[in-house]
């Protein structure tokens, strides 16, 4: 006699406490929003190094122009 099959149940997507909560309207504990909200640090991690790059391309070109804005600033600030 052959070996029975074995039965595979498929494995249950487990969905995000937020949404699996018996009470909809509640609102998401801090636990629960922290845990959201971590995802999006690589895309602030890029909006860093972008910046800083721009910042580094356009330096010499606005150094000038930015140390006068600053001078004329300081002078009349000062006494």
């Amino acid at each position: 006699m052959p070996p029975s099959p074995t039965i595979v149940r498929p494995r249950r997507i487990r969905r995000p406490s937020v949404q699996s909560s018996a009470r909809p309207d509640r609102r998401p504990s801090l636990r629960e929003h922290l845990r959201d909200e971590r995802g999006d640090v690589p895309g602030w991690v890029l909006i860093t190094i972008m910046s800083a790059g721009i910042v580094a391309v356009l330096w010499p070109f606005a150094e000038q122009y930015l140390r006068q804005i600053l001078e004329a600033a300081l002078s009349v600030v000062r006494p």
